[in-house]
This record gives structure tokens, sequence and C-alpha cells, in this order.
């Protein structure tokens, strides 16, 4: 598993229960079970691209554990959240990786998802994130 910065996160189990299976689910998860045990899972919620007028999906986490790496349950992980954005009428699958994750990098190229040379992830969170949402609203000049 790679995560590029451990010490970054402070979601907790309550937070997906109530974010992920609450009321309005922010998002959907597939697991993957191997024999009844975990082996892995794909967090995803839907997204629209004004460029194509049509609806498509991103994956926010795609994590396999390393006893069951190698036997495609990643791809098949991927493949039935883009099935699921399919019958609901999008076309399209976005992601992001870390920076420094080649192995991740390598193996969405071998399954055609592409790096976007045009693109690049921007953010703000926590404090900042939290002073820029309570700004006044100014009028424009």
């Amino acid at each position: 598993a790679h995560i590029g910065a451990p010490e970054e996160i402070t979601s907790t189990t309550d937070d997906l229960r109530t974010y992920g299976f609450g009321e309005n689910p922010a998002f959907s998860t597939l697991i993957a079970e191997v024999g009844g045990e975990f082996a892995g899972l794909c967090l995803y919620f839907p997204i629209f691209s004004t460029w194509m007028g049509r609806p498509g999906i991103y994956v926010q986490d795609l994590y396999v554990e390393d006893r069951f790496r190698g036997r495609r349950i990643g791809e098949r992980l991927l493949r039935r959240a883009a099935r699921e954005c399919r019958e609901d009428g999008g076309v399209y699958l976005r992601l992001s990786v870390d920076t420094d994750n080649e192995s991740a990098k390598a193996f969405y190229e071998r399954l055609g998802i592409a790096w976007s040379s045009y693109e690049q992830v921007q953010k703000i969170a926590g404090d900042a994130f939290f002073a820029f949402a309570d700004a006044p609203d100014e009028e424009p000049r």
C-alpha cells in the first residue's frame, strides 16, 4: 500500500459511517473479499464534466491488501465502479495519484487510464479552507 503522508490522515470510522452510509451518502464503496477476508476497496463519488456535458466518477481511493495483490482485484474494483457509472449514464473516470507512487502510475497506465498533461490538482484544507469559506463576500469592483 502506498500512503504518501500517513500523518495527515485524520478520518475516523465514524466519519466514514456518517458521510458514506448515512441519509445522504457522499460516496460509494466497493469492497472485495477473498474467502470471506477483506481484500480491497474502491471509494468513489459522482462528478460532472461541463466540457463533455456528461457525468462520471472520481475514484478517491483504491486499495488492495498486499497479500492479495497480483490477482487483478484492483482492476476488477475499478471496472465495477466504471460499469456502475456507465449504467447511470456516466462516460468517464477520474482519479489522482501521489506523485511518487510509480507502481500505481504504471498500474493505471496498463489499464488505459492515462496521465493528464493539461491538469494539475489544487487543494485547500483545514484552517485555510475555513478562512476561505467563511470570508465575507465582497462586491465586484
